[in-house]
């Protein structure tokens, strides 16, 4: 919807919030809001708010940002949206004592919640979003985000104050702000594709974790508090039948892609032909008062492979009677893209994705359509990736009451064997030390790779450590929510839904979607259909070793049996056959620039995996490579 931006000037400070910083901050950030903009900054001097405008939900200029209340004691910057904000608002003026300026703004619904509930009003809120909020009366900010992390919020505090904003650019419009790599988290970017929050991998950049909200004092001190958990509203599944659960799937579906279909500009359907985006694209034309757009993205040339779901995808099409759209990407497209794409990016995200992502965004945009509902999360709620299933097997066998001794014998012959950089060695370590064999649905290095892969000062630096300590965290508290024991299928959900899905995948959706000022909406991801989906017993999910096994019951007879039964195809980047291209030579020339001028990485273990053809993992260098090029060196 939008992009937010702000600064308090901490206690002692001699710092003074301007207008002018506010907008230099705010203007970094025109492609998330082209509509109209906004600043407010406080007589004091003390804080100031920024914000760009995307209009989606109420288009008048009285619903514009910051927005106060009726007495101009709280000021509000909000991106995102607030699904149920007319059932709140009625709720509201039932209990009356709320003046109200706009027709049927969700933010001017935040402003009046907060008044009435305080903080916990957000537990009121279905939707996405990242929330600055001033409380003149306390003296108090508070910054919040959303419960699955689709919208992001990034923060700093440096030189007496702290600033905020949707993107690390704004940040960095802050001529303060130092430049430099986080060289602890690189480790962990090697491994997740991404930075676990609350890190990044600029030094001195945080970001605010999903399901959290931050408050900062008058005295400048901070409080976190992790507001929502997916296992804290557990349903008893135990004892229903396939039916009853997959009714209740598909009613909260329809429930979901409903409220995501509320909007004063036009909605559309990115449609790759799979299971995900057919049931968005089926749910949403129902009813509709006239079709439903839909884009899709292939490649042209010789790689057909690539180019195959857009049959599909005309299929379901053809079938909801909506206005298809389509467009074939090559390798030049690509080329052309990656500066824009590193611009967009603030911070590495290692997914080629990235790239069609841009460009079915751009369709829908170049088209007349300002909100696209997008397919994410499904495949981490129901058990849809083939890798999933290996890995549960994997923790399965790893379950079985061998001696530990067996097992460190085996890595050890894999040691001698030169093997000790596999996944499979990294697995059997993992089962050795009695640590989950499943660390995320995207893992890029081992361990062992990892320690080759860093230069000689990193690697003395990272020495004895590894990603668990990312982890760890994480699985405490999902041991701590499980009852009475731990499924392993519920571990690899919700380790994505904390690590995987707030930071790689729902990035990528948010800073390609919003680079050309597009807002996505996740159905998949709705907090109520996410509870629903951890209650459902991991059998139930995985019988018969059909992927989506339970989600295929609840949308068989919505979209074709074709749609349903075909196999698996990821939303994928021809990669490898672009890299015996021209994109080759592009990463050879980038990363021996960069191994030339920086210690980050072995440059003999880099040119090892381009010469064995390691397109994915060559890749995720380069990404690195381009995006300390552009934002550290420069």
């Amino acid at each position: 919807m939008c992009g937010i931006t702000g600064v308090l000037a901490l206690p002692g400070s001699a710092f003074e919030v301007t207008t002018d910083f506010v907008v230099k901050m705010r203007d970094t950030m025109t492609h998330r809001g082209p509509d109209g903009s906004g600043a407010w900054v406080s007589p004091d001097g003390r804080i100031g708010l920024g914000h760009r405008r995307l209009s989606i939900i109420d288009l008048a200029d009285t619903a514009g940002q910051p927005m106060d209340n009726e007495d101009g004691s709280l000021q509000v910057v909000f991106n995102g949206e607030i699904y149920n904000h007319a059932e709140i608002r009625k709720e509201l003026e039932a209990l009356g004592g709320h003046r109200w300026k706009t027709d049927h703004s969700d933010t001017e619904v935040i402003l009046h919640a907060f008044e009435q509930w305080g903080i916990a009003c957000i537990q009121r809120f279905r939707g996405m979003f990242a929330i600055a909020l001033w409380d003149e009366r306390t003296s108090q900010l508070w910054l919040v985000r959303d419960r699955m992390g689709v919208k992001p919020l990034y923060y700093s505090i440096h030189h007496g104050r702290l600033t905020f904003a949707s993107e690390i650019k704004a940040l960095l419009a802050d001529p303060e702000q130092r430049r430099a790599v986080n060289e602890a988290v690189l480790p962990h970017y090697l491994s997740f594709l991404t930075t676990p929050a609350p890190d990044t991998l600029f030094e001195g950049v945080k970001k605010l974790p999903c399901a959290t909200w931050m408050r900062i004092d008058p005295d400048g001190s901070m409080h976190e508090t992790r507001y929502w958990d997916p296992l804290d509203h557990p349903r008893n599944l135990d004892q229903a039948t396939e039916d009853q659960v997959a009714q209740a799937i598909l009613e909260e579906l329809k429930v979901a892609v409903r409220l995501r279909k509320v909007s004063d500009v036009p909605v559309g359907v990115f449609l790759s032909g799979g299971i995900d985006s057919s049931t968005n694209a089926a749910l949403f034309s129902d009813g509709a008062g006239e079709a439903v757009r839909t884009f899709s993205i292939g490649y042209a040339g010789e790689h057909a492979s690539y180019q195959n779901e857009l049959h599909y995808a005309r299929r379901v099409a053809d079938e909801v009677g909506a206005q298809h759209y389509e467009k074939l990407l090559t390798v030049e497209d690509l080329l052309a893209f990656l500066p824009e794409m590193i611009r967009l990016q603030d911070e590495p995200i290692a997914d080629p994705v990235c790239f069609p992502v841009y460009f079915v965004s751009k369709l829908a945009r170049d088209n007349g359509v300002t909100v696209c509902q997008v397919g994410e999360g499904a495949d981490e709620l129901f058990w849809g990736y083939p890798g999933w299933r290996t890995a549960l097997r994997l923790q399965h066998y790893n379950d079985w009451p061998v001696p530990r001794v067996f097992k460190r014998w085996g890595l050890a012959a894999m040691r001698l064997l030169g093997k000790d950089g596999s996944f499979s060695y990294e697995w059997l370590r993992r089962g050795s030390e009695d640590l989950p064999v499943f660390w995320g649905g995207a893992e890029a290095f081992t361990e062992t790779h990892k320690r080759r892969l860093l230069g000689p000062r990193l690697r003395a630096a990272s020495s004895g450590t590894t990603s668990w300590e990312v982890l760890k965290p994480i699985w405490e508290r999902f041991c701590s929510k499980s009852s009475p024991r731990p499924s392993w299928l519920g571990w690899m959900t919700y380790l994505d839904l904390n690590l995987r899905l707030p930071e790689l995948l729902l990035m990528r959706v948010d800073k390609m979607s919003m680079g050309v000022g597009l807002e996505g909406r996740v159905p998949f991801l709705d907090h109520k259909l996410v509870e629903l989906a951890m209650s459902i017993p991991e059998a139930t999910k995985t019988r018969n070793g059909t992927l989506k096994y339970i989600l295929k019951r609840a949308v068989r007879g919505l979209i074709p049996d074709e749609i349903v039964d075909r196999p698996k195809q990821g939303f994928g980047v021809p990669i490898h056959d672009w890299f015996l291209d021209r994109l080759g030579s592009e990463i050879r020339r980038e990363l021996e620039e960069f191994c030339a001028q920086t210690d980050f990485f072995d440059r003999t273990e880099v040119f090892r995996l381009i010469e064995e053809k390691k397109a994915a993992q060559v890749w995720y260098l380069f990404n690195f490579a381009l995006w300390w090029k552009a934002y550290i060196r420069a």
